[in-house]
């Protein structure tokens, strides 16, 4: 496993709220699963959210941080 320091960062993708609007958000989201990523939903070009898998959220619980607490 390589050491968390040295992992290189990915930027966050964008996702445009109209693709949800559009009925893509099945699509979208099980991309997200697949690739295990991250992403911002934007709003007339503003973050409005992020979206990102269990497994990903299940690892940050399990390194202690819940990001309900913020």
């Amino acid at each position: 496993m390589a050491d968390k320091k040295t992992k290189s960062k990915m930027p966050m993708e964008h996702l445009n709220i109209a693709e949800f609007n559009r009925g893509q958000s099945s699509k979208l989201i099980r991309g997200l699963v697949t690739d295990d990523k991250t992403a911002f939903i934007q709003k007339n070009g503003k973050p409005i959210a992020v979206v990102m898998s269990n497994a990903r959220y299940e690892r940050l619980l399990k390194e202690g941080i819940d990001i309900n607490e913020y």
